[in-house]
C-alpha cells in the first residue's frame, strides 16, 4: 500500500510538473519551436542564395596568328568561290572591324547594298557570321 501510494504521488507530481511547465508555458514553448524551424529555414535559405549558381568552365582554344608581310591574294580561291572585287572590299572591311553602316559610309554606297554583298558572302564561304567569314578568308588567304 505505501508503495502504491509512492507511485500515485510520483505520478501526480509529475503530471502537475507537466502542466505547469508545458500546459501553463505552452504558448512560449509553441513560439520558440515556429521561431527555431524559422531560423533555420533562413539559414538554409541564405546558404542556396548565396552559392554561386554557376561553374566558370576555363576553354583553350587554338589561336591563328595572321601576319600581312608577304600577303598574296589567292586569285584561283577567289575565281573557285566567284567573290567579286567589291564584295572582297566589303569582306576586307568587315575584318576592320567596321560595321555595315560604316561600310556604306567608305563605300559610298546604300546599307541595303552592304547587306546584300554580305549575305553573298556569307553563302559564298558557307558561314553564318561576320568573324566566320572573317577567319574563314583568312585562313583561304583573301584577306590579310
Amino acid at each position: 500500500m505505501y508503495g502504491a501510494s509512492l507511485a500515485v504521488m510520483l505520478f501526480l507530481m509529475r503530471w502537475l510538473e507537466y502542466r505547469f511547465i508545458i500546459i501553463d508555458n505552452s504558448l512560449e514553448i509553441y513560439i520558440g519551436a515556429i521561431a527555431i524551424i524559422f531560423t533555420s529555414l533562413g539559414v538554409w535559405l541564405a546558404l542556396k542564395l548565396s552559392s554561386p549558381k554557376v561553374k566558370t568552365i576555363h576553354v583553350e582554344k587554338e589561336v591563328y596568328v595572321y601576319s600581312n608581310e608577304g600577303f598574296v591574294l589567292d586569285e584561283t580561291i577567289l575565281t573557285r568561290l566567284n567573290i567579286s572585287r567589291r564584295e572582297l572590299e566589303v569582306l576586307q572591311l568587315m575584318a576592320e572591324g567596321l560595321s555595315n553602316q560604316e561600310i556604306a559610309g567608305r563605300l559610298f554606297v546604300s546599307l541595303n547594298t552592304i547587306k546584300t554583298h554580305s549575305s553573298n558572302i556569307f553563302g559564298k564561304l558557307e558561314v553564318d557570321r561576320r568573324t566566320q567569314a572573317v577567319d574563314k578568308a583568312k585562313k583561304l588567304n583573301l584577306i590579310a
